[in-house]
């Protein structure tokens, strides 16, 4: 589930760390008083991520309740922004670097460029 972004009509992740014994209550709180966003539109996934880099938790509202997801990776880790203590609004292109074990900020991109004359 945690692998697709297709089903999630935004994804928010806390940079930073997020103490991971917080349960469904501590983590909406946090979305709510400390991002100053509402954990209750549905839809939106919350990603959180503890100090190890090798487990995150998703909060998602499902219209009759919360939905609390819990991924831990056998090898490897998450390349998690920890520069702040914000909450960053990320594409599905970036959401599948960061589940793919890449930095969400890729630091070398080829543009795109169109030719000024032809041939």
């Amino acid at each position: 589930m945690l692998n697709n972004a297709t089903d999630f009509r935004k994804v928010y992740i806390a940079c930073g760390y997020t103490n991971l014994r917080l349960g469904i209550d501590g983590l909406s709180c946090l979305v709510k008083e400390q991002f100053n966003l509402d954990p209750f539109v549905s839809g939106n996934l919350f990603l959180f991520c503890g100090r190890r880099s090798d487990r995150i938790k998703g909060l998602v509202w499902e219209e009759d309740g919360f939905l609390l997801l819990y991924k831990r990776l056998e090898a490897g880790r998450f390349q998690w922004p920890r520069a702040s203590n914000e909450v960053a609004d990320i594409t599905p292109e970036q959401y599948t670097w960061l589940m793919q074990g890449l930095a969400i900020e890729q630091k070398k991109v080829i543009h795109k460029v169109t030719p000024s004359s032809p041939l």
